[in-house]
């Protein structure tokens, strides 16, 4: 495993890019990008089989970010790692741009699925998990899913699905950050037990911090085999984690930047920059 500084450093550089990718656009969904940044460092950084430099590898590990609204926190993430250079971020959901507002295989070099209609992106990956198990290959296949997506019933059905042909190549991410697009999730629709309920389903399963990332790298590290059960990690996450103004907010789901709003960002992108992990 590499050592957790690299990774924290990593994960503060994440945060940074997606934090001025979203502030020169001027709006787009702040909370749930700083949600999952640590789980994509970790993975970007420390467990998935990647190759910038062939992104088309097909030995690769392949990750699937069913809540597509997070795609600013992949992107940053992809630069990062070097699939394209770090000025196209600047060109976030602009006309013509290769980084649209929700992640597109098509558009982008590193992007295993086009996601952001929400319940899918589960269904696609398992069944990327299913042909790579069905050929017998070594490939593994990474999910991150929303508690709020999980309303979606096709989600449901998936990790039935996942849990019955004993997909142990795919991990699940469940990112619990307790908020969605219309409040918080206890006053939508409540989620209840999740980690109950993903037990029930068939699946191992772990609640982590969503930033603990040696907690992460001890769950993600060891490849599961033989008669293992898939695996549904619940991130016990915050909207806005990592930037205490956005995890102040009410609800942080998309911002419209005003003067006020926009110089508290700018106020907590530059204490990451002068911050050494």
């Amino acid at each position: 495993m590499k050592d957790v500084q690299e990774v924290r450093e990593f994960a503060r550089q994440i945060r940074i890019e997606t934090l001025k990718m979203l502030t020169g656009l001027g709006f787009g969904h702040y909370g749930g990008s700083m949600s999952v940044v640590e789980t994509l460092a970790v993975l970007y950084s420390d467990v998935m089989r990647i190759d910038p430099a062939k992104p088309d590898w097909q030995e690769r590990d392949y990750f699937v970010l069913s809540k597509g609204h997070a795609g600013p926190a992949l992107y940053a993430t992809l630069a990062l790692k070097g699939y394209f250079p770090q000025a196209d971020l600047k060109t976030l959901n602009q006309n013509g741009t290769k980084l649209p507002s929700h992640p597109d295989r098509l558009r982008t070099i590193g992007v295993d699925a086009t996601t952001g209609s929400l319940g899918q992106g589960v269904s696609i990956a398992t069944g990327m998990a299913l042909s790579h198990k069905l050929a017998k290959r070594a490939n593994r296949v990474f999910c991150v899913v929303g508690d709020g997506e999980l309303n979606e019933g096709q989600c449901w059905e998936a990790f039935q699905f996942i849990a019955h042909h004993n997909l142990n190549n795919l991990t699940v991410f469940i990112d619990y950050n307790k908020q969605q697009l219309d409040g918080l999730l206890d006053e939508v629709i409540k989620p209840f037990d999740l980690a109950g309920k993903f037990s029930a389903f068939g699946f191992d399963v772990l609640t982590i911090k969503g930033d603990d990332i040696v907690a992460l790298q001890n769950a993600l590290t060891p490849v599961r085999k033989g008669e293992q059960r898939p695996l549904a990690i619940v991130l016990d996450s915050v909207k806005g984690q990592g930037v205490k103004y956005l995890e102040s907010l009410a609800n942080s789901h998309h911002l419209r930047l005003t003067p006020e709003v926009k110089l508290e960002i700018e106020n907590a992108i530059a204490e990451l920059e002068a911050a050494h992990v």
